[in-house]
């Protein structure tokens, strides 16, 4: 059964840019080195221009933990943590 992620992320106000231009590199790692990914895609709020959605889907349980241990998942991500205003709600689904 695959394996869905959203991630809500709050940034800090001002920082919108640096934030998008951290997770493009982001994206760009995650599709290139991850085959078991099948889904992986930040989305802006409309109504609230600091909120982003992340979108992920797995093809298994396996391949969302090979994202989290990936090398660019610890160096990219590590980058973003100074532009959140807070800790990402993250929930975890069951595609149907």
């Amino acid at each position: 059964m695959a394996v869905g992620v959203i991630a809500t992320l709050k940034v800090q106000e001002g920082k919108e840019k640096d934030f998008e231009a951290v997770f493009r590199d982001m994206m760009k790692a995650v599709r290139a080195n991850e085959p078991g990914n099948k889904l992986y895609q930040v989305c802006k709020s409309r109504k609230e221009p600091a909120t982003y959605v992340v979108m992920e889907i797995y093809d298994n349980e396996d391949a969302l933990k090979a994202h989290s241990a990936s090398d660019h998942f610890k160096t990219i991500g590590a980058g973003l943590g100074p532009l959140l205003a807070g800790r990402p709600d993250i929930q975890y689904l069951d595609t149907v």
